[in-house]
């Protein structure tokens, strides 16, 4: 019998509630954007849902703006690999603002690869809101 190929479909994506990465639970999808006011503690990415990949291995990558490291250089993306746990398995990527939210700020691509292809991928664009004099723009 030939084996099914892996099913991949982006479910949500945006702003979500805290979410606890020692949870088995996803986080509470709030807003569908790609637009993020950068706040601490804001909770922003995808949850995608994997169909007939059980066990295969899934790369994820988070490419920021440039976070600094301790020495003021900038940080490698965050990236990883997780084993797919189930044959129909929801799978949260994202990230939570944190201080200092000035090099958090601009674009971050989010994305998901199975067999060294992307097969979910989502950018997100932090802006700090701008403060309007009395007199306006």
């Amino acid at each position: 019998m030939a084996k099914r190929k892996p099913e991949v479909r982006m479910r949500t994506f945006g702003i979500y509630a805290h979410w606890d990465a020692e949870s088995k639970e996803l986080p509470r999808f709030i807003q569908s954007t790609t637009t993020v006011h950068a706040k601490v503690g804001v909770e922003f990415g995808f949850v995608v849902n994997i169909k007939n990949a059980k066990n295969q291995s899934l790369h994820y990558c988070i490419d920021h703006p440039g976070i600094l490291d301790a020495e003021g250089k900038r940080r490698l993306p965050f990236d990883g690999d997780v084993y797919v746990k189930q044959n129909d398995w929801n799978f949260y990527l994202g990230d939570t603002i944190w201080d200092p939210i000035e090099d958090k700020l601009g674009l971050w691509t989010l994305a998901i690869e199975l067999d060294e292809k992307i097969v979910a991928e989502k950018t997100f664009e932090l802006y700090r809101e701008v403060k309007q004099s009395p007199e306006g723009p």
